[in-house]
């Protein structure tokens, strides 16, 4: 089966600068897949080269079998990008910027799923107001329903919840977990980590433009971050013979593999006559294994 997004070999450059020095990367039918990196890494221009923003200087980009520069009708089609900037007309209401955008794309008799959106995203209640009058947060869905108004089988999320509040973010998420149920392909960036160790199946990690690690989710928490035993003790340097790390306020974390260790070093901490004022279990998580990469790359 054709893959959703097939990069080979994709290099970019802006004059003397390598915004992305040779990128291989495939991304399956049905993924929910996360791009990460730091600013300046080359995510923007990877998103830039599959939207038809920009091309290749060298290599090979490809949405759903359809080569971006040759096939570059085909390969739009495609695909539906939610950009980082919140880029919007002023003179019109919701509805009519859907309609227009369907128009784009040749659309004539979308009202239907132009209502299913707006109920989607909860914007039903919006669909009159003129786009100024909105705030932030609802913008940033109206680009999300730009984006998906011609049903493209492929969909790039660029920093879709940035400045959306809770409520609104946690609405977004549950429309677009059931875009990606019914077999539409998801491509996240976003710098709010938790939601890319709890949406995407595997994860690309870029460093000024090239990959730095790829693997599922699982994986990467688990090759990358041990679990940590954070304790808050009356004498925190009895923790720090044990090989911990000292924090604020006598927190000491100490890192350990298996769940049964964790009795092995409170019963260090008791004969070495430290107490134990508080205690918790820090999971593996997706931002300690970011740090970790972007510092070993």
């Amino acid at each position: 089966m054709t893959a959703a997004i097939a990069l080979q070999g994709a290099v970019k450059r802006y004059g003397g600068f390598t915004a992305l020095a040779g990128v291989d990367l495939t991304i399956e039918r049905g993924e929910f897949f996360g791009l990460l990196g730091p600013n300046g890494a080359g995510k923007t221009t990877l998103i830039s080269l599959l939207a038809g923003l920009a091309r290749p200087s060298e290599g090979s980009v490809r949405v759903m079998g359809f080569d971006v520069v040759r096939d570059y009708r085909q390969a739009r089609r495609a695909i539906g990008v939610v950009p980082q900037e919140l880029v919007f007309d002023p003179f019109f209401t919701v509805r009519e910027i859907l309609r227009i955008q369907s128009g784009y794309f040749g659309l004539t008799r979308n009202e239907a799923w132009i209502e299913e959106l707006l109920h989607g995203l909860g914007l039903a209640d919006k669909a009159e107001a003129n786009m100024r009058t909105l705030s932030g947060g609802m913008k940033r869905r109206v680009l999300v329903a730009q984006a998906l108004v011609h049903r493209p089988p492929v969909i790039v999320l660029d920093e879709p919840t940035a400045g959306v509040d809770v409520e609104l973010r946690h609405g977004l998420w549950q429309f677009i977990q059931k875009l990606n149920d019914q077999g539409h392909t998801i491509l996240l960036t976003t710098h709010y980590l938790e939601e890319a160790e709890s949406l995407c199946h595997r994860i690309a990690m870029l460093k000024a433009g090239r990959i730095v690690a790829l693997d599922t989710t699982e994986r990467l928490l688990a090759r990358f971050q041990a679990h940590e035993l954070e304790v808050r003790l009356d004498q925190p340097q009895a923790a720090l013979a044990l090989g911990g790390e000292a924090g604020e306020d006598g927190w000491v974390r100490i890192p350990f593999e298996h769940y049964t260790d964790i009795e092995l070093i409170l019963r260090r901490l008791r004969e070495a006559g430290a107490e134990v004022r508080e205690l918790r279990v820090g999971e593996p998580d997706l931002e300690r294994v970011f740090v970790e990469v972007m510092r070993s790359a």
